[in-house]
């Protein structure tokens, strides 16, 4: 427990002691969403974009699975009517899955073990490990639409299981975005398949979190992208729209 504290304590530092970051992500959010916009924070974490979103004036669904997360979240959020929390993982059906959990790092507990898998043996990632497991439920993302409507924009960051996630996606929203890493740039290509077949022709990228998009590319030229990426470049988020 003392472990997680402080792991839970190590978030809450990097993700909320930036303020000209939290400018900068306000920036670019705003090219996605506008006042009074449905928004879905997918693997919700601390809460650092549903703070965004709400600066930006949007109405949020936060979800994630990890109970000391959770706890977080209902802590910051749980009280503004404009939140809906939501104590779940997201995949392709709805049911239960095992979580495996770093306690010292919780952002990057997973659901995916081949994440975890990728991870062994790779520059950057030597000290992190998984000690602990979880039994948490799923959603999809039809599901949150059938309950809480049709968003404007979806963030996706879910350590690895972005492609499980939009496999439960049958309908385009506007605009959306997936975290990649570069351990496991399969599954980024797996998610620029997913958006083309769901009509998305415009993907751009911002590196680590730089707030900073590139230029707007096709899919074949963001895969491109993707594959000459250094390894150190590490991580990042792809953003999907209808260009």
């Amino acid at each position: 427990m003392l472990r997680t504290a402080f792991g839970v304590a190590r978030s809450l530092r990097i993700y909320y002691g930036h303020p000209a970051r939290a400018r900068a992500m306000d920036g670019l959010y705003a090219r996605f969403i506008s006042p009074d916009d449905l928004v879905f924070d997918i693997g919700a974490h601390v809460g650092n974009r549903i703070a965004s979103f709400r600066r930006l004036g949007a109405r949020i669904v936060g979800v994630e699975p990890q109970p000391a997360l959770q706890r977080v979240l209902r802590l910051l959020y749980g009280r503004d009517p404009r939140v809906t929390l939501v104590p779940a993982a997201v995949g392709r059906t709805i049911g239960t899955a095992e979580m495996k959990i770093n306690p010292g790092n919780p952002t990057i507990s997973t659901l995916s073990d081949a994440f975890i898998a990728a991870s062994l043996g790779s520059a950057g990632w030597q000290s992190e490990s998984w000690p602990r497991s979880l039994s948490v439920p799923v959603t999809t993302l039809d599901a949150l639409i059938a309950a809480h409507g049709r968003p404007a924009f979806i963030k996706l960051d879910v350590e690895g299981f972005e492609a499980e996630a939009l496999a439960g996606l049958s309908q385009p929203v506007p605009a959306l975005s997936f975290e990649f890493t570069t351990i496991q740039r399969a599954v980024a290509l797996a998610c620029l398949e997913r958006c083309t077949a769901l009509g998305y022709t415009g993907f751009n990228a911002a590196l680590g979190e730089s707030q900073a998009l590139g230029e707007w590319r096709d899919a074949q030229a963001m895969a491109d992208w993707l594959n000459g990426l250094p390894h150190e470049a590490n991580s990042g988020d792809v953003y999907a729209g209808m260009a």
